[in-house]
């Protein structure tokens, strides 16, 4: 007795069926966007950070000196650095400006 049954693929038929399916390729990976510039200060446009490391004391006292004097710790830099030119026998910062 032959009857025509189909016949049901059995479960290693069934995984190399699936296998044989062409998986979609991966997505082409996106181009790095440009960089943003970083924002600037137009005021710092040619100059030139000049720093060092002190005890933390030594940035407290800075701070103080400036709020007693109503300035600004770049002013009393500037002026401690004209002081040490002028020691030096150099120009100011105001004549190398000119």
């Amino acid at each position: 007795m032959t009857t025509a049954m189909s016949k049901r693929p059995n479960a290693l038929q069934a995984v190399l069926e699936r296998a044989k399916v062409v998986e979609a390729p991966p997505p082409a990976p996106e181009p790095e966007p440009a960089p943003v510039p970083r924002f600037s200060r137009p005021s710092r446009e040619s100059k030139h950070l000049i720093g060092g490391h002190f005890p933390k004391a030594v940035g407290k006292q800075l701070k103080l000196i400036a709020v007693e004097d109503d300035t600004t710790v770049q002013a009393l830099l500037e002026e401690a650095l004209d002081d040490l030119f002028l020691k030096k026998g150099r120009a100011k910062i105001a004549q190398l400006l000119e």
